[in-house]
């Protein structure tokens, strides 16, 4: 046996274990995903959130929003956030130090005043330059905080330090929530008496297309552009069935940045949000859960399958490269800050399988992808390569992943079927067609110039440029 025929003996059984073991682990979230749904549902069809709202006892919340360069759109989110349907809220923004008139704005818009504010600086922070109240008691939930530009994870700790409740709730300031987010977001924290609730996340949607009105959602719509299309798909796959699934397992590593609610006390402990990453979202929750772990105390950590919040999504490549640049090199550093949990059992669920799983199948599958396709042509050039069987493996593999798209869409119509017309589910099945010709190899090349950038020790964002929520605006990240 010549060394070729023995690589490629080894190449081919590596690569078709992985892609079993990948196959039947996605089977397995899906059906494992339809058991916590349900019981979700019946549960929550007996809730009277009319009774949480009003309630003097319901948990207190600290709404954190960062805000760098908002100033186009900065009066409109606020307007949002301050509608929601809760009693017991304050709400934060935090002026990342933006060179242009958002902080101006908001003072002129809600008739603030520099007051003197106590900062308990329990997360070290950049300098804080002033803190703002409103004359108006219409506005007394509302507080602005002026800072020293110092990033989005700077941000929220500054925002957890001028916090007085005990549940913090951070969000992009550019989302739409709905009006009882709140409401579905914090109902984890006073269900389980078992376990302390250390955080809970919530479904993103995609807003683009979609009717807003003075920061309210009014109609919702399939986006109409392929790439947002598209990722609606992929939002729907991850949420619907990745989450839940992980949550029932009580597994779950990632709440979105977006909108998430977190237990103020634990996060402070913890030393609130790494600045040294461009994952503090992923980092945050990891961290949590291994304290608890550490000091073997129960606590869990919950997803709500509701469309909470609303987001745009990146409508270009370039914009969208960025995005997934910046995520793969948030996993990484994530993977590597708690490496000692690989494997080891002293961590439970987290360390035998929701870290391994993240190793294996985030991390490491653009990268055997990628290697994957290079010795695919290097076996090829050879005449290795039997392609009535590789040709079969392959519609094998294409007809799984659209099934796979399929099965999560009819998951969301069973459910809560946002998009009722028939040509948009019609055309959200056409996406899930098209999506690993057209969507996916690009997502793996942002991902290995992810990989790159990590090792050339690339820490910015990036730009992140957006239309608007029908408006045009440029929004650079800090």
């Amino acid at each position: 046996m010549s060394w070729q025929s023995l690589l490629f003996d080894i190449f081919s059984f590596g690569i078709m274990l992985y892609s079993i073991i990948l196959i039947l682990s996605y089977i397995f979230i899906g059906v494992y995903s339809i058991g916590e749904t349900k019981y979700y549902l019946n549960k929550n069809s007996f809730t009277d959130y009319n009774a949480i709202s009003s309630s003097s006892e319901a948990p207190r919340v600290s709404i954190i929003a960062p805000a760098y360069n908002e100033g186009a759109t900065i009066i409109e989110n606020v307007r949002s956030l301050l509608s929601l349907h809760y009693n017991n809220l304050e709400l934060i923004i935090v002026n990342d130090g933006s060179k242009d008139d958002s902080l101006e704005k908001l003072i002129a818009k809600y008739d603030l005043y520099k007051t003197s504010y106590f900062v308990n600086s329990q997360i070290k922070t950049k300098p804080v330059k002033g803190v703002y109240k409103s004359r108006k008691l219409i506005y007394r939930k509302l507080i602005v905080v002026d800072k020293e530009n110092g990033g989005k994870a700077d941000a929220l700790n500054t925002g957890i330090n001028i916090s007085s409740y005990e549940y913090t709730v951070c969000v992009d300031v550019d989302c739409i929530l709905e009006q009882d987010s709140l409401l579905k977001l914090v109902k984890p924290f006073l269900e389980n008496t078992t376990k302390k609730v250390i955080a809970t996340g919530g479904v993103i949607r995609i807003a683009n297309s979609c009717v807003i009105e003075n920061g309210r959602l009014i109609q919702v719509n399939l986006p109409k552009k392929f790439l947002p299309r598209v990722q609606t798909l992929e939002y729907i796959r991850a949420f619907l069935l990745g989450r839940m699934a992980w949550s029932r397992l009580n597994g779950l590593l990632l709440i979105s940045g977006a909108f998430g609610a977190f237990d103020k006390e634990i996060a402070i402990k913890c030393g609130g949000y790494d600045t040294e990453t461009v994952g503090e979202d992923i980092e945050l929750v990891v961290r949590m859960r291994r304290y608890m772990e550490e000091l073997d105390l129960p606590y869990k950590v919950s997803f709500i399958p509701d469309p909470l919040c609303w987001t745009e999504a990146p409508d270009n490549f370039k914009i969208l490269g960025r995005q997934r640049n910046r995520w793969t090199r948030g996993t990484i550093e994530t993977l590597k800050i708690h490496k000692k949990m690989f494997f080891n059992p002293d961590y439970g669920i987290l360390g035998l399988l929701s870290y391994p799983y993240w190793f294996f199948f985030e991390f490491l599958a653009p990268i055997i992808e990628f290697f994957g396709l290079i010795s695919l042509a290097f076996f090829a050039y050879f005449g290795m390569i039997n392609w009535t069987y590789f040709i079969n493996l392959l519609l094998m593999i294409f007809s799984f992943g659209i099934l796979y798209s399929v099965f999560a869409i009819l998951m969301e119509v069973l459910t809560y079927n946002q998009y009722k017309k028939k040509t948009e589910l019609l055309k959200l099945v056409l996406t899930a067609v098209l999506e690993p010709i057209f969507f996916h190899p690009f997502v793996v090349y942002s991902a290995i110039r992810g990989n790159i950038d990590y090792l050339r020790k690339k820490k910015s964002w990036g730009e992140m440029t957006r239309t608007g929520f029908g408006t045009t605006n440029k929004t650079p990240t800090s």
